[in-house]
């Protein structure tokens, strides 16, 4: 079996925005290991409008360029790193939108949660499990849980406490596991 190929999704596209603090310590992390192929993926390059696809995404029936280049790049991958932070108690909804252009491209895949916020972007990290869910993407139980307050310095730097590596290594770890086996399904 190749080895997996894992997207780490850098899922806010604000300015000012404080994912890439968090996205760059997450490939740092990655660098350390073997057992993937880990890729950043921004959700800021890809160009993605409103959803404005005529059909539902479980058609397929793209009829738009930025529809078809986001459908080819996630196809591409094993599983996906999502990395999020939490607004209004809620997913961003450029991220929601992104996952919302696509299905198939979706399914029989795994993830992994990190997300951030005042309040480590944990509600955010409930409702996206559901969203997940429904793209029929499995979704491991470790994550991380980044505080703005005690996870960075000035609320934007990544400065994790020490015990935040191995929650990331942990849930590296099954996605890997759930990857490889999810794999065999498609």
């Amino acid at each position: 079996m190749s080895a997996l190929r894992i997207a780490v999704v850098l899922c806010s596209t604000r300015p000012q925005r404080v994912g890439p603090s968090v996205a760059k310590w997450v490939m740092d992390q990655v660098a350390e290991r073997d057992d993937a192929t880990y890729e950043l993926v921004d959700l800021a390059d890809q160009g993605l409008p409103l959803l404005d696809e005529p059909e539902p995404a479980s058609s397929q029936a793209y009829t738009k360029d930025h529809t078809k280049a986001w459908s080819r790049k996630i196809a591409g991958y094993d599983g996906f790193v999502f990395v999020f932070p939490e607004y209004n108690r809620g997913l961003p909804a450029a991220f929601k939108n992104a996952l919302d252009f696509l299905y198939v491209e979706w399914n029989d895949k795994v993830a992994g949660l990190v997300c951030y916020g005042s309040s480590e972007g944990l509600r955010a990290a409930e409702q996206l499990k559901q969203v997940l869910g429904e793209l029929q993407i499995a979704t491991v139980r470790a994550q991380v849980a980044i505080s703005t307050y005690d996870d960075m310095e000035d609320y934007s730097k990544m400065a994790p406490r020490p015990y935040q590596a191995g929650n990331l290594n942990s849930m590296l770890t099954q996605l890997v596991r759930w990857g490889g086996a999810l794999k065999t399904l498609r």
